[in-house]
């Protein structure tokens, strides 16, 4: 008989696969943007987003807020590294008013998780408090995350088209969600439970759209193919999908 540990282990790194594979999704989209050299219509939102989202869950999962997550760390962390890289090359080629905002958010963004990080370790001094102050923040920005492809689900059935919703993203986000939501429920944690649950409810939704849209879709190539990232993914690998120029939500 396996057990739970075992099994939570075995469902963290199968969420870690397919969180990594989310995290690569926008690659076509920098290829584009490095050929080109020119960051065109693209925003850099998403990618801060997802940058200070995967600060949060690599803060959560630490020991010393919220033992036995180190998968929730390994996800995360690939994912800052990951969203640096998107970050520079974005930086590389924007006009210097494009550079001077990213500039500004990431500021922002430094000092809002330092003073996270100094407020919890000296005014939260046991694991419990620690993880509900830091859960709370992760699932605030997580569940913003997954509501974001609201938008696009409104354009699906407003068209009777899922040309901008690719069936592969909505399948891996559905997955994605279902798998750390499972992650959640063996060794029961609330924080990464919400957001990603919602992740798997949005996923499910953009699935049935696709089975009930998909034969009223125009057939014909579709426009610019290139993918972000959610101007919010992140939780425990928290990403949703959609596409063209448009968002796709990971957490954690």
């Amino acid at each position: 008989m396996i057990s739970a540990d075992a099994a939570r282990n075995v469902v963290g790194i199968i969420g870690n696969v397919i969180s990594f594979g989310l995290f690569l999704s926008p690659v076509p989209t920098f290829w584009r943007i490095c050929k080109r050299k020119d960051v065109e219509e693209f925003k850099a939102d998403p990618y801060l987003a997802t940058l200070l989202n995967c600060m949060l869950w690599v803060f959560y999962g630490l020991p010393i807020v919220h033992p036995n997550s180190i998968l929730v760390v390994t996800i995360n962390g690939v994912g800052l590294v990951v969203e640096g890289i998107y970050l520079i090359i974005f930086f590389l080629y924007s006009p210097n008013k494009k550079r001077l905002r990213m500039l500004a958010v990431l500021g922002v963004e430094a000092v809002f998780m330092v003073a996270v990080v100094l407020g919890v370790m000296m005014g939260a001094h046991t694991h419990e408090k620690r993880s509900m102050i830091v859960g709370i923040l992760c699932v605030f920005f997580g569940s913003l995350m997954y509501f974001s492809p609201l938008t696009i689900m409104g354009k699906v059935v407003k068209t009777k088209s899922v040309e901008y919703m690719p069936f592969f993203l909505s399948l891996v986000s559905f997955l994605n969600g279902v798998c750390w939501t499972a992650y959640a429920l063996i060794r029961f944690d609330l924080y990464v439970t919400i957001p990603n649950g919602l992740g798997a409810l949005f996923g499910a939704i953009q699935l049935i759209l696709y089975a009930c849209y998909y034969k009223s879709t125009p057939k014909g190539q579709p426009k610019d193919g290139e993918v972000q990232l959610p101007t919010v993914r992140g939780g425990a690998g928290n990403t949703v999908g959609s596409a063209g120029n448009v968002s796709i939500t990971v957490e954690r």
